[in-house]
């Protein structure tokens, strides 16, 4: 039985046009995000035959696999509630989202700060990576984190609630070989509303990282 399902989008293909075209969503959702879904359930099954087995020869790759195609699957679910249509601007209290926007002067001194390290996170990844805004449970603060591949380089703990796209296939149809100008289009289409969610949750989470 199949643990991880494709999530439906929350808009149409044309939703987030002229950022992103309807062909670059319709092939980065159903075919991208597709196969990690059925990588991670695909290593599950490997996993679970494994243990059958007690064999465990390929046991470090397909650890490797999981984590990988599990955290492809988790960030693009993220990543597809992120951005908007009609999204974009700067988080404002007057727009309902004015924790969020404090909690990022006060992690980074102000929205021009945060936005310039977030926008160079994501376009210097060296090949396929994220950059991503993420909830630090330790300090109570947000970091900025630049993810290569999947799930490389994480503060492990640290929930991420903005996720920027830096692989090939979420832009180089429409955009070439010019990461940076995908970047900064992606600010266009920012949902705040969904971040500003995403992080009031994880903030109320309690902290078991560390023994009180």
């Amino acid at each position: 039985m199949s643990v991880y399902t494709l999530p439906e989008l929350p808009y149409d293909y044309a939703a987030l046009e002229p950022v992103i075209n309807p062909a670059i969503i319709e092939l980065h959702h159903d075919k991208h995000h597709a196969a990690y879904v059925k990588g991670a359930n695909d290593t599950l099954e490997q996993l679970a035959e494994a243990r059958d087995k007690d064999q465990w020869g390929a046991v470090t790759g397909l650890e490797k696999s999981l984590a990988f195609n599990l955290s492809g699957h988790i960030l693009h679910s993220i990543y597809w509630h992120n951005m908007t249509g009609d999204g974009g601007g700067e988080p404002l209290a007057e727009d309902g989202v004015g924790e969020l926007a404090d909690a990022i002067r006060e992690s980074f001194g102000s929205f021009a700060g945060f936005k310039a390290q977030l926008t160079k996170a994501a376009a210097t990844t060296q090949g396929s990576g994220w950059g991503i805004l993420a909830y630090e449970p330790l300090s109570g603060r947000l970091i900025v984190e630049q993810i290569y591949d999947h799930q490389g380089n994480v503060g492990q703990g640290s929930t991420p609630i903005l996720v920027f796209d830096a692989w090939e296939h979420a832009f180089y149809l429409q955009y070439k070989n010019q990461k940076v100008d995908f970047i900064e289009a992606m600010w266009r289409v920012v949902n705040w509303q969904d971040v500003a969610r995403r992080y009031a949750s994880a903030k109320a989470r309690e902290n078991v990282l560390l023994a009180p």
